[in-house]
C-alpha cells in the first residue's frame, strides 16, 4: 500500500472512530433501539465502495471538498443499483443539502407519533438570525411543523431548518446535529457527518453524493405519505406566496425535487427524483461551477438512466397516502394522486401587514434566487434601495426582496428588484411599475448569479 493510500486508511479511521464515540454518548437521545438501527444500517449498505476496498483514494490535490469537478451519481430507486457516477465518494460540502437529513428525523418523529403536522416550534434567537434564504421568523414567535417543512422543500428556509432541528433536538443544534450524524451512519452513509440542520457552512459538514442517493432513496420509499412535500410548487405563508425555488420541477418532465443547495465552497448542489413509465430514479450532483450547467448535466444523467432502464423489468413506485411499514420496500403499485394544490399556511401569531414589512427590513437578501427577477429601481444607497425592493415587494405581494450590486465607471450602484418571480409575475410586476412611471425591466433566469441555499 502506498504511503498516501495508509495515510487517507488513517484519517478516515480516526474520523470515523471520533464520530462513533459521539454517536455512542447520544444513543439514548435516538428512537429507535441499537438492534433497529443496526438492521436498517445493513438494508441501505447496498453497494460496496469498491474504489476505498481497493486502495483506489486519490492524492489529496484530487480529492476532497474543495477538490476540482463535478461529482454525480444516478440510482435506481427500487433496486438501489446504481447506474452511473462520477467521484459518487469524494467528500464535498453539502450546503442546504443537509435539510434532507434533518427532514428524515422528522419524518421519522411524524411517523412514530411524537409530532404532529400542527405542532408548534418556538423561534429562538439562534433560528431568527441565521443568514438568508429564510421565512423572516421573528424571535418569540411559533411556526407549525408542517409550516417548517414546507419554508424548508420550497424556500430552502434556513430558519425554519433551524427552528424545527432545534425542537427535535430538545433546544440544542448541537444534539441534533449528533442525531442526524448518527442516524446518517445507521442508514449507512459511512462518510457523512452534520453540524447544524440547515446546511450553512461548517468546515466539518461533510457527505459524498452516494451517501446522498442512500437518503434520498430512503426518504422516498420509507416515508412515501410525505413525498408530496418536495414537489409543492408553492406554499402561502402570512398573505406572501413561498415560490419553490428547485428548478428541476418546471425543467424536467416527471420530476419530483427534492433539495438544492448552494454556498460559496459547495458551490451548486442538486438531488433530484423522477419518475417515467412508473420508474423512479435518483440523481445527485455537487459542486456544480452554476445552476444552468447542474439542470443541465441532471437532465442528460436522468435521461441516459432512464434509456438504460428501459429494457429492465419495471417497478411500480408511486406516492402512497399512508405510513409503509418497513419490511415493505419498494411500495405496492397505488394509484398516483393528482398534484398537489397550493397549499395555504399562517403563522400561529399573526401580525398586521405594515409591522411585518418592519420586521422585515434587516432581512432584505443580497442573494440570488432562481427564476425571473424584476429589477424595480437603481439607486446610490443601499438604503434606499432596500426600501424600495420592500416596498414593491409589498405591494405586489410575490416573489422575494433583494438588493443586488454593481461598480460602474468605480462607482457602485445598489439594485432593487424582486426575484424567484416566474416570467407572468415578472411581466406583471413591470407593467405596474411603467403604469405609475416608474423604471422597472425583466432578468431572465439564464442570466443567474450566486444564493445561498
Amino acid at each position: 500500500m502506498r504511503l498516501a493510500e495508509l495515510q487517507g486508511w488513517i484519517v478516515n479511521i480516526l474520523r470515523r472512530g471520533s464520530v462513533l464515540a459521539a454517536g455512542g454518548l447520544m444513543g439514548a437521545a435516538l428512537a429507535a433501539p441499537q438492534a433497529a438501527q443496526a438492521n436498517l444500517h445493513q438494508r441501505y449498505r447496498h453497494v460496496v465502495r469498491i474504489h476505498e476496498r481497493l486502495g483506489g483514494i486519490a492524492s489529496p490535490a484530487a480529492s476532497g471538498p474543495l477538490a476540482p469537478g463535478i461529482d454525480w451519481i444516478v440510482m435506481d430507486a427500487a433496486t438501489g443499483r446504481i447506474l452511473s457516477e462520477h467521484n459518487a465518494y469524494n467528500e464535498r460540502f453539502p450546503a442546504s443539502l443537509t435539510k434532507l437529513m434533518t427532514l428524515d428525523l422528522a419524518f421519522h418523529a411524524l411517523s412514530h407519533g411524537r409530532l404532529n403536522a400542527n405542532t408548534p416550534l418556538p423561534v429562538s434567537p439562534a433560528a431568527a438570525s441565521v443568514q438568508p434564504v429564510k421565512l423572516n421568523l421573528v424571535a418569540g414567535q411559533t411556526v407549525t411543523v408542517m409550516q417548517a417543512m414546507l419554508g424548508m422543500t420550497t424556500l430552502s428556509a434556513n430558519d425554519a431548518a433551524t427552528a424545527l432541528g432545534q425542537y427535535l433536538g430538545g433546544g440544542s443544534i448541537r444534539r441534533v446535529a449528533a442525531e442526524m450524524t448518527a442516524r446518517a451512519h445507521a442508514l449507512g452513509m459511512e462518510r457523512s457527518e452534520f453540524r447544524n440542520p440547515s446546511g450553512l457552512p461548517n468546515p466539518n459538514q461533510v457527505t459524498d453524493a452516494y451517501d446522498m442517493a442512500i437518503l434520498a432513496r430512503h426518504l422516498l420509499l420509507d416515508y412515501p405519505q410525505y413525498r408530496y412535500l418536495f414537489s409543492v410548487p408553492s406554499f402561502r405563508f402570512e398573505g406572501r406566496t413561498i415560490p419553490n425555488i428547485d428548478g428541476m420541477l418546471k425543467r424536467y418532465n416527471g420530476a419530483i425535487g427534492m433539495k438544492t443547495g448552494y454556498t460559496d465552497l459547495a458551490r451548486f448542489n442538486l438531488v433530484t427524483a423522477a419518475v417515467r413509465n412508473g420508474h423512479m430514479l435518483i440523481g445527485v450532483e455537487m459542486h456544480a461551477p452554476s445552476w444552468i450547467v447542474a439542470y443541465n448535466r441532471m437532465t442528460r444523467l436522468l435521461d441516459a438512466g432512464f434509456a438504460a432502464e428501459s429494457g429492465a423489468p419495471t417497478t411500480v413506485i408511486a406516492t402512497a397516502t399512508s405510513p409503509q411499514p418497513r419490511a415493505a420496500m419498494p411500495p405496492p403499485p397505488v394509484r398516483q394522486p393528482a398534484a398537489a394544490p397550493v397549499l395555504v399556511a399562517s403563522r400561529s401569531r399573526t401580525a398586521p401587514v405594515h409591522m411585518i414589512v418592519a420586521r422585515s427590513v434587516g432581512h432584505v437578501t443580497r442573494d440570488m434566487i432562481p427564476g425571473w427577477t424584476a429589477q424595480v429601481g437603481a439607486y446610490d444607497s443601499y438604503i434606499l434601495a432596500k426600501r424600495q425592493a420592500l416596498t414593491i415587494r409589498g405591494e405586489r405581494k410575490v416573489g422575494i426582496a433583494r438588493v443586488g450590486s454593481a461598480v460602474v465607471h468605480r462607482h457602485r450602484i445598489w439594485r432593487a428588484q424582486i426575484a424567484g418571480l416566474d416570467h407572468n409575475d415578472a411581466n406583471l410586476v413591470c407593467s405596474a411599475m411603467r403604469r405609475a412611471h416608474q423604471s422597472c425591466f425583466i432578468i431572465p433566469p439564464s442570466n443567474e448569479s450566486l444564493a445561498m441555499r
